[in-house]
């Protein structure tokens, strides 16, 4: 029997770049390398009949050049607050194993450094999102502010986390990871967060 499932929420994303991020359209990142710290918030979600409502899941990530050719190095946080059959469903969905998106996702991958839990916690203050990952790392973003004060948004953006979904431009406080040999801290750079939804093929 097919394993159902299906995932939605708010996807984060702050990293190195300057400006309006390259790698979005298939370019190099502006620093030749990318390192960014990325999330997903899940508002609702499910795997069969388990429920990953409130849940968390982030991963620092390393690119050595262009997104599009692969082998990123990753290291993965889980919500500490997950069961270990949540967990177990994380893992399947975001690393790949459950099919979707995800699994195109996961296809960039080339060195995953570590899979661990940790307390997370992720917080929505209308433009302003903060990100906290234990001790690992933490980011702050606010969406700029665009004509007559509203957001700017991306649409189509060909090399999309969240398919199908407007992308919020932002940029970030700042931005922080140790562990893992993915070591950083930066602020004013590129970043932005936007709807997601997965579900099996």
């Amino acid at each position: 029997m097919t394993t159902q499932w299906r995932v939605e929420g708010t996807y984060f994303e702050a990293c190195t770049c300057k400006g309006a991020c390259p790698c979005l359209f298939g370019g190099d990142p502006t620093e030749g390398t990318c390192d960014a710290l990325v999330a997903w918030h899940i508002d609702r979600g499910n795997m069969d009949t388990l429920s990953l409502d409130g849940l968390n899941l982030a991963m620092a990530l390393h690119t050595p050049g262009n997104m599009t050719a692969g082998d990123w190095q990753v290291a993965v946080y889980i919500d500490a607050r997950a069961s270990q059959q949540q967990h177990d469903a994380l893992v399947a969905i975001f690393g790949g194993s459950a099919g979707g998106h995800p699994a195109t996702l996961a296809g960039f991958v080339g060195d995953i450094r570590g899979v661990e839990s940790v307390p997370m916690r992720y917080d929505i203050d209308g433009r302003h999102h903060r990100l906290e990952v234990g001790d690992k790392a933490s980011a702050s973003l606010t969406a700029i502010a665009g004509q007559n004060g509203e957001e700017v948004t991306l649409h189509g953006h060909p090399v999309a986390v969240a398919p199908g979904n407007p992308g919020t431009v932002a940029q970030s406080e700042h931005v922080s990871h140790r562990g893992y040999g993915l070591d950083w801290s930066f602020s004013g750079r590129t970043a932005f967060y936007s709807p997601f939804q997965y579900q099996a093929a």
